[in-house]
């Protein structure tokens, strides 16, 4: 529609004309973007409808990735960038008196993620399509996010995540692709024609419908579909109005809990009805994102024995495991087939990613939930387990044991990562590290069996969004360096290390990250009316706020920077600013009060006089993708401090690694891998080893009271927390911190790393006032970065397990 300034003004104007019937005089920030966002759709349409075209015409293997969560964040910039056009409208627009930043400010982040699992989600999509994939995603249209943060006396408040109160530009409805999703009712048996046949009764029905969002390749126009489903009644309430009073009531009770299953990104499941509500959700991407999967499958005319050599079903964690009995159920009970040609069909078409090592974190359900809100889904389970167990028998004979811990239906629970290992073909972990603890420990028994479906697949990033879009000076400046090929090709950013040792560029290095400190200052005292040193040296930690993240480690540091202010006022210091982002669950209470420890410790730190110049701390509030696009290319410090074995991977650290920040970190997930590649020189490790963490759970010795006598350092600022003091709070709200250290023995090993953290810190603060040397470092760290990029992660996923190629020539990588 348009390729040059001029025919952009010329193509928005008459569009706000004829959607809007205003002029530019008259538009509102809002009105541009809606317009925007149209201009942008109709650009695509011919390209979205062309590829899926081309997909079915060359049938050729898709994949479709199942995740409760995909992380988009905001799409107008990244659109743009990836059609090429961002600098002819921040052009055509400037001229037009509008600036584009202040546009993409009317954008709200998508509520569809929380964390590290729907970022990845949200990246492997841009890949699938930038690569030339026939790659879509599969989630739900929540109507709220998980929630708004606000923070309040410092502590976290939960409001409603309105995020699509003014519409969503991006997406389009198709009901005509609407699915039929059924709940509750008793399965009956009967034998037909020799054979058995299972129908479900007395069910409860409900429309499931899609809302596609175009995934927008970079360079040549290739769009995938991320398909999200929003859940509708199934009932007519005009006919349930003619039927009475009481079937009138029961009809709105029926509307009510069918709105819920798309309402919220994981409701509160401390209770039964939460419980049931999340598995509800589960069954219900589940049935209506294979449902539309076999509709296209059909639409090539092939037999179901071919379905895994057209069709990859993946699995994001354990949430969509019932893809599995479910597709079970499809293949029988709709199609025909026998158990074990069904279950070779279901086994060559699922695969399974593993995101944690952490055994609370996997997921179990009740028996009785499952069998009664699923019954022949349940039916099927239970056979699946019932032969799985059987064969372990026969393979172990004598081995109960065996059996229990390995069994998908134990202790009535039914266990979502065993039904995963066992019903797909391959299970990989998301970092070197994270796979290896999965077949040492986690999951040994499970890769014993099956050592051929265990593989690696270290997490990536989309270098379009966090370095081209998110940081646009320092990817001018090493195209300026190095040439373009490294946007189609990020191993290229290697070339950078030629010049790590070169005046001129260390210095445009530093002059890009100190602009991209002032922008964040500039926001942060717009925010909070807080100013900070730009010259400082700006320390981030932003991700999921959780105990073995150990955000406590870091606060209670900060506690110590301030004693130690204190005790040696005229003492120089290379002056630190701590930048805090994360949200806890609802129901994570202490979570919540490390919150508001954090929020304790910034107000007195910033209060105080003897702090300027020396020490700031900043919470910032409601953290998510579009925050984290002006935080991360500011950072001069990522903190990377999980206790060692407990983070999977982390992409948090890969996105601070490709601007520029130097890691503190222990060897955690894939901070072993950046290690190896930038070795001790070039970030700052700390801490005990996955090992030594692991015998430490084995076999004890591990007492956190000793730690608290031993070290003065330590036993100051735990004192802090509950006797008087500048950070005590007179509700003692911090007791239960204290306790979970002092009492719970510390489960995270915050006090066994912390002597070592701090010293880590502060060689760190000598490190800085070498700028030549840490300019050196920045580099060597933004060169290596391209290893981490998802299009790397995505071309190893599709070769060794979707077995997919380009249907259009890839970017080599």
């Amino acid at each position: 529609m348009f390729n040059n300034k001029e025919l952009f003004k010329t193509a928005f104007k008459e569009q706000l004309v004829s959607r809007l019937g205003k002029s530019m005089d008259e538009a509102t920030a809002g009105d541009i973007y809606k317009i925007l966002g149209n201009l942008i759709r109709e650009v695509i349409g011919r390209e979205w409808a062309e590829t899926n075209q081309e997909y079915k015409s060359q049938q050729q293997k898709q994949v479709y990735y199942f995740s409760m969560e995909f992380l988009i964040g905001r799409l107008l910039g990244n659109n743009l960038l990836n059609l090429g056009l961002l600098e002819t409208v921040r052009d055509g627009l400037l001229e037009l008196g509008w600036n584009l930043e202040e546009i993409e400010e009317q954008e709200p982040d998508a509520g569809l993620g929380n964390g590290g699992l729907g970022r990845l989600a949200a990246c492997f999509l841009d890949s699938l399509a930038s690569l030339g994939y026939a790659g879509h995603g599969c989630g739900i249209r929540y109507k709220y996010g998980l929630f708004e943060q606000k923070i309040i006396d410092g502590h976290q408040v939960e409001l409603p995540d309105d995020w699509l109160q003014k519409g969503n530009v991006w997406e389009e409805r198709r009901p005509d692709k609407r699915v039929l999703v059924s709940f509750w009712g008793q399965v009956e048996i009967s034998e037909e024609n020799g054979r058995t046949v299972f129908r479900t009764v007395n069910d409860e029905k409900i429309w499931a419908v899609p809302y596609d969002v175009p995934v927008i390749g970079y360079g040549d126009l290739h769009v995938n579909t991320l398909r999200l489903w929003s859940a509708e009644s199934a009932m007519d309430p005009a006919r349930m109005r003619m039927q009475g009073q009481n079937s009138y009531y029961k009809f709105l009770d029926y509307n009510r809990s069918v709105e819920s299953i798309s309402e919220f990104l994981y409701p509160d499941d401390s209770g039964y009805e939460g419980k049931l509500l999340r598995l509800k959700q589960q069954y219900f991407l589940c049935s209506a994102g294979l449902h539309s999967v076999l509709r296209t499958f059909e639409k090539l005319g092939r037999p179901y024995t071919e379905l895994p050599d057209k069709v990859a079903l993946h699995i994001n964690d354990t949430h969509p495991t019932l893809l599995i009995p479910e597709l079970m159920r499809i293949l029988i009970d709709d199609q025909g087939f026998g158990w074990d040609e069904a279950w070779d069909i279901t086994t060559r078409t699922v695969s399974y990613t593993n995101h944690t090592l952490l055994s609370e974190a996997l997921e179990k359900w009740p028996v009785n939930m499952v069998r009664e809100l699923l019954p022949r889904v349940y039916m099927i389970i239970e056979e699946i387990n019932k032969r799985f167990c059987g064969m372990l028998l026969e393979r172990f004979p004598g081995r109960q044991d065996l059996v229990d811990q390995m069994a998908i239906i134990e202790s009535d629970q039914v266990k979502m990562a065993h039904l995963a290992v066992v019903g797909s073909y391959s299970v990989n972990g998301v970092a070197q590290l994270h796979t290896d603890l999965l077949k040492q420990d986690v999951m040994k028994p499970f890769y014993e069996l099956y050592p051929e479906r265990f593989n690696n697949k270290t997490n990536g990033i989309t270098h379009r969004r966090w370095l081209m879009h998110a940081n646009p000076e320092l990817s001018r400046l090493i195209s300026e360096t190095i040439g373009t090929e490294w946007i189609l090709n990020p191993h290229q950013l290697l070339k950078l290390e030629e010049y790590k040792d070169d005046p001129a560029f260390q210095e445009s290095i530093m002059r890009i990250k100190r602009g991209n400190k002032l922008r964040l200052a500039d926001y942060i005292r717009q925010k909070q009316g807080i100013s900070v040193d730009p010259d400082s040296i700006f320390d981030v930690q932003v991700k999921r706020l959780h105990g073995y993240k150990r955000q406590l480690m870091n606060i209670l540091h900060v506690m110590h920077l301030y004693n130690e202010i204190k005790d040696h006022p005229s003492e120089e210091r290379v002056p630190r600013t701590f930048i805090f982002g994360a949200k806890a669950a609802p129901g994570y209470y202490l979570a919540k009060s490390i919150i508001k420890l954090i929020n304790v410790v910034a107000d007195v730190v910033n209060r105080d006089p003897q702090m300027n110049g020396k020490l700031k701390v900043l919470f910032l509030e409601n953290y998510s993708v579009s925050l984290a696009e002006k935080i991360i290319p500011a950072a001069n410090v990522s903190e990377q401090i999980s206790t060692a074995g407990k983070e999977a991977s982390g992409t948090g650290n890969m996105k601070f690694m490709m601007n520029g920040a130097l890691t503190i970190g222990t060897l955690d997930g894939a901070n072993v891998e950046m290690h190896e590649m930038l070795g001790d020189d070039n970030m700052f490790l700390f801490g005990l080893r996955s090992e030594e963490v692991l015998q430490y759970y084995r076999s004890g010795g591990y007492h956190a009271r000793e730690m608290y006598e031993r070290d003065p350092r330590i036993k100051r600022v735990m004192d802090q927390l509950v006797s008087a003091g500048p950070f005590c709070c007179h509700d003692l709200e911090f007791g239960l911190i204290s306790q979970s250290i002092l009492d719970l023995n510390d489960e995270f090993f915050v006090l066994r790393d912390f002597g070592s953290y701090a010293d880590t810190q502060a060689a760190i603060d000598r490190a800085y006032l070498d700028t030549q040397a840490w300019a050196a470092k920045s580099i060597v760290n933004i060169a290596h970065a391209g290893h981490f990029s998802s299009d790397c992660t995505i071309n190893r996923y599709a070769a060794d397990i979707w077995k997919i190629r380009p249907v259009q020539p890839a970017i080599q990588v």
